[in-house]
């Protein structure tokens, strides 16, 4: 099974649009979306509408979290002073120009998605969060000490947990096991359709694809490909800078 995973497309419409006719070369078998669909852009209601017409599952994002609130709180981790006033700015924005629908289906929107395979008489589950199985806003960068990442999938009994909200890709492979009885576990984070930060203004996404002799003893029988794609990134920056946000997030989006 072949499993396209997207996120973080943060009310960027052009590379919503962008991503739908990538997927359509990929020859995918499911779609799932990990959240934060709105802020730092001008078409939150747009981008809730395109996922929604779709019926493609979804689950909360941080933003999608605050919004569907009514806060104007997103659960950021802005660095600096100036960060927070902009993220303010944001929210601020995004709550005044969503729709009541589009709020309402932010709201409903579940905090997880878990899959359980059945390969040759045992279980191998994946689950889907947006930061962390335990706060939609954790988190987890690729540093993170082994014996953390470890632990939080062993708590969330994820053999392989996809998940976003860095807005940075990558893949570790974990041994929870000892030599003699290995159990692999996956962390895959899926990058971001609409505002990467890796230093490639392209979008992303992952799909990952579970063979039939998938196992948590070999740790490669699933596989993960990192997908970027070309979207017109210009658009979506002259749209920040022609509407109340700020221009930095224009900046953001040219440079990765």
């Amino acid at each position: 099974m072949r499993i396209a995973l997207f996120s973080d497309i943060h009310a960027n419409l052009p590379a919503l649009e962008a991503f739908f006719k990538d997927l359509e070369t990929r020859n995918t078998d499911a779609v799932y979306c990990l959240g934060d669909l709105v802020g730092y852009n001008i078409w939150p209601n747009e981008v809730i509408n395109e996922i929604r017409k779709r019926g493609i599952p979804t689950i909360t994002g941080n933003y999608d979290f605050g919004v569907g609130r009514s806060s104007d709180d997103c659960g950021c981790a802005y660095q600096t002073e100036k960060d927070k006033e902009m993220g303010k700015v944001s929210i601020s924005y995004t709550n005044e120009v969503i729709n009541t629908e589009e709020r309402a289906y932010l709201r409903t929107l579940p905090s997880h998605i878990r899959l359980e395979f059945i390969l040759d008489g045992v279980k191998r589950n994946i689950l889907f969060v947006h930061g962390s199985p335990r706060k939609v806003n954790e988190y987890l960068f690729e540093d993170r000490p082994e014996k953390s990442m470890m632990r939080i999938m062993e708590e969330a009994e994820a053999d392989i947990m996809c998940f976003g909200h860095t807005h940075k890709p990558y893949h570790r492979i974990l041994n929870s096991g000892d030599e003699a009885n290995v159990h692999f576990r996956h962390a895959i984070n899926i990058g971001s359709v609409g505002k990467p930060k890796d230093g490639d203004p392209r979008g992303g996404y992952v799909i990952l694809s579970i063979n039939t002799d998938s196992s948590v003893t070999n740790k490669d029988s699933i596989n993960v490909e990192f997908i970027r794609f070309e979207y017109n990134v210009e658009k979506a920056a002259r749209a920040v800078e022609e509407s109340p946000l700020p221009n930095e997030y224009a900046d953001m989006l040219r440079k990765g």
